[in-house]
């Protein structure tokens, strides 16, 4: 019976993430003054590459890469508990299951880094330079944050965090630390992948990236890590910071307004170079993140 309501958690939160990415694209598209794509696009996109075959071989690693980093967002989703206070759709959360899900985060990393490695661009090497530098810098914060929730609920466990955010907002890690909260949504603007901290896959300038050099049933895999990592980050941070849902109604519109934030942010700002990005977040962020520490202690 669990497995069932995990794989059931797994079709709504890849279903949300689908739609979500959907009307994201619209939303972006208008404010650019542009009609946009139907909102159903992101389920065409998957179906046509899924049945596409891929006609080219560079080696085991690099058809690994995406399997590292779909297994790494599956990952994250099976540890996260998703509705406080019911245990059916906790998935397989676990005492420390923070710790965990923090690993998870740098696997797909890695695993599309190995990949890119093996692939047959000549330039594959400069795009997994930006990604690793400033995915690192961006852990920096992030775990500053986590050091200081775990030290203030004397926890791992995010439902334990969650139970201990209870009995309204003021409850809430963002009243009670709002020094961690900062850093790790500054950190957070870098993990979803927008502007002005996407120069790793820059889409307008460059031709090239995960899109370009893995097709077919690979880049399928790719698209579906992106919604379900997408969706599953929202629902981490709501977890840690925003009194966690205890409804999926809750869960559903608290992790869109906190990927929403994350994309207003890229629709405003330019993009920073990597070399930018990677001052800023071992700048502001991480000086939030260590006076959070601090704060704690």
């Amino acid at each position: 019976m669990k497995i069932l309501y995990v794989l059931f958690s797994f079709f709504i939160i890849l279903n949300y993430g689908l739609l979500q990415t959907g009307f994201i694209r619209r939303i972006t598209a208008r404010v650019g003054k542009r009609i946009g794509v139907p909102f159903y696009q992101p389920y065409i996109d998957l179906v046509k590459n899924y049945a596409i075959r891929s006609q080219f071989s560079h080696g085991v690693m690099f058809y690994l890469g995406p399997v590292f980093r779909l297994s790494g967002g599956i990952g994250i989703f099976l540890f996260m508990p998703l509705i406080y206070g019911n245990e059916m759709f906790s998935n397989f959360s676990m005492s420390g299951d923070l710790i965990l899900i923090l690993y998870f985060m740098f696997i797909g990393m890695l695993g599309m880094a190995l990949g890119a490695g093996e692939g047959g661009h000549p330039y594959s090497i400069i795009g997994i330079t930006r990604g690793l530098s400033q995915f690192t810098t961006i852990e920096v914060p992030m775990t500053l944050a986590v050091i200081s929730i775990a030290a203030q609920y004397q926890t791992l466990s995010i439902s334990e965090i969650v139970a201990a955010q209870q009995g309204g907002f003021m409850n809430w890690t963002i009243m009670t630390n709002p020094l961690a909260t900062a850093a790790a949504m500054l950190a957070f603007l870098g993990m979803i992948g927008y502007a002005p901290f996407n120069v790793v896959n820059a889409p307008q300038e460059n031709p090239l990236g995960p899109p370009t050099e893995f097709h077919g049933t690979f880049l399928g895999m790719l698209q579906t890590n992106r919604v379900i990592l997408h969706v599953i980050e929202s629902i981490l941070f709501m977890n840690l910071f925003f009194g966690g849902a205890t409804n999926w109604l809750a869960l559903i519109v608290k992790a869109f307004i906190i990927y929403f934030y994350a994309v207003f942010i890229g629709t405003v700002f330019p993009r920073f170079r990597i070399d930018q990005s990677i001052k800023w977040f071992l700048f502001i962020p991480t000086i939030l993140g260590i006076l959070a520490v601090i704060f704690i202690s």
